[in-house]
């Protein structure tokens, strides 16, 4: 694993990261399973999802400033790969209680260790680049978060009417010394349809990218004032063990539960390119097609076939004379489905047996 750069060094040292390691990535089924969700697999270059996550990361922050929550499990998977992290640098939660509970508690405790704390808060399995930019715009994000009190979200200007996606609506511009376009949010959009995608692009609202900067303090205030069925558990922290808070906690991610709700949400708008590690059709995005939109991971063959994806471990997969395929064989599972099926692939699990369903990459055939 990569040092802490030189770079973060120079990083405001009341600058912390977090990074949601958890959930089970349901769309890169077969590969990913909850045994091997897919934070572990090398879908945007040879290294895994959360090498490449951590590394940006420890551009940002120093080792003892990053903060990684997941479950128990999942920590130990990710010291497998990452075996130079400390395993002190792990929030390990009790039990999954969606993102609203777990960033109030990594804000309850980084707010003990440094009451001036800001945190920034990534996910494990987003593609950015160049990683330079990705830095310089949260640590300028950082600073005005300090400065505003606002919680902010990091924006993105859209490349493509994509469905599955939440869309920000800007509100008010925000002033900044750094040239940041920054703004209040005006509105948070669910996942659209195509059509009204279209519509979200021509009115300039912005992609969500699920990034987050705020202090610690100010979150929490809002987790009181505005989400009270979480806020009320908050006391429950004081204590050293989180079992308590996560047993009685209820189950929300932190958009409902507090963004939506609040009136000191911001935005900042993306200088890098991000995508979300969606689904299998976005491959064609993150590892670049070839001349006829082709993608192959591992030992795979296409003839007289066009923007096909193919995702291999152990097994040689063959395709002859079919596009817009999506073909998976992992933990002696095989996937056939099109490219506009792929990110519904929820939907084909819910129907499938669980001892299927839940087969790992080394479950065997």
């Amino acid at each position: 694993m990569p040092e802490s750069t030189s770079s973060s060094t120079g990083t405001d040292p009341h600058v912390y990261v977090t990074i949601l390691a958890g959930g089970i990535g349901s769309r890169f089924w077969p590969a990913s399973t909850p045994g091997r969700p897919k934070q572990l697999l090398p879908l945007v270059s040879d290294e895994p999802l959360i090498v490449e996550t951590v590394t940006r990361a420890l551009g940002l922050v120093p080792q003892e400033r990053l903060r990684i929550l997941a479950s128990t499990r999942l920590a130990d998977q990710i010291l497998e790969v990452l075996p130079d992290l400390d395993r002190e640098t792990f929030m390990v939660e009790p039990q999954a209680r969606g993102t609203a509970p777990v960033l109030s508690w990594a804000a309850a405790e980084l707010v003990k260790v440094d009451p001036a704390a800001v945190i920034v808060s990534l996910h494990a399995d987003h593609i950015i680049k160049p990683k330079d930019a990705f830095l310089g715009l949260l640590r300028d994000a950082a600073g005005l978060a300090r400065e505003t009190g606002h919680l902010f979200t990091v924006s993105v200007p859209p490349s493509r009417p994509e469905t599955g996606y939440g869309y920000i609506e800007p509100g008010d511009p925000l002033p900044s010394s750094t040239g940041l376009r920054a703004f209040e949010v005006g509105a948070f959009h669910e996942k659209p349809d195509v059509d009204t995608a279209r519509r979200y692009i021509d009115r300039g609202h912005y992609w969500n990218s699920g990034i987050f900067v705020w202090t610690a303090s100010a979150f929490l205030n809002e987790v009181r004032t505005v989400a009270p069925e979480i806020g009320e558990f908050l006391p429950l922290l004081d204590d050293e063990s989180p079992d308590a808070f996560f047993a009685q906690v209820p189950n929300m991610t932190v958009d409902v539960a507090v963004l939506e709700r609040s009136t000191r949400v911001a935005s900042v708008a993306a200088t890098f390119e991000w995508d979300d590690a969606g689904s299998w059709e976005g491959l064609t995005r993150s590892r670049g097609a070839d001349s006829q939109g082709n993608v192959v991971v591992g030992s795979g063959h296409i003839v007289e076939g066009k923007g096909n994806v193919i995702y291999s471990e152990g097994a040689t997969v063959a395709a002859f004379g079919v596009d817009d395929l999506v073909i998976v064989h992992s933990g002696g599972t095989t996937l056939v489905t099109t490219k506009e099926k792929a990110p519904d692939l929820k939907r084909l699990l819910d129907q499938l047996p669980r001892s299927v369903r839940e087969r790992t990459a080394t479950g065997g055939s």
